[in-house]
């Protein structure tokens, strides 16, 4: 039996100094996603190309170790990341995962503006098959929420801190 879980973050960044500047920021793509999310567990693939470590976390005593590879793309004043491939490390329990990202930052003349939807599609692994399967899709649903208030803090701080740095430098 597959689960799905999805999580849907908004975010408004309002930008004192510089908004101008802001399209031409986005273009910055490796410095852009490397300031949204952990630049520890961030590789560059080549052009638009990422593979990133998702933080670990445990469901009911498993070890969930998701790793997955970012495409990033730009539009007039947008920066696009979306999930191109994905897969858990360590956990050979379930043949099916799937995990989705479409996430978007957009320059308007105030600051940034964005939105992200996370989702996971997985087979129920045989450890888990006595618990209620609207029990597990809560708790994907919790994790997944999770993950973005963590990313969408650390963009709150990051972004606007990096941002200020590349203005200086540019």
């Amino acid at each position: 039996m597959a689960l799905a879980f999805t999580a849907r973050q908004k975010i408004d960044l309002v930008v004192q100094n510089n908004q101008e500047k802001l399209p031409d920021y986005l273009l910055q793509q490796e410095r852009v996603v490397g300031a949204m999310l952990d630049p520890k567990k961030l590789t560059p693939l080549g052009p638009g190309s990422f593979k990133y470590e998702v933080t670990s976390f445990k469901v009911f005593q498993l070890q969930i170790n998701p790793v997955v590879s970012i495409g990033v793309e730009n539009s007039e004043k947008k920066i696009r990341m979306y999930v191109t491939e994905s897969h858990l490390d360590g956990l050979g329990l379930v043949d099916d995962f799937d995990l989705t990202l479409d996430a978007v930052l957009d320059a308007k003349l105030s600051g940034l503006e964005g939105e992200a939807l996370l989702g996971v599609t997985v087979s129920q692994p045989h450890l888990l098959r006595l618990i209620p399967p609207k029990m597990l899709e809560k708790t994907g649903q919790s994790i997944l929420n999770g993950i973005l208030l963590g990313i969408k803090a650390r963009v709150q701080k990051q972004l606007i801190v990096d941002f200020n740095n590349w203005c200086k430098e540019n």
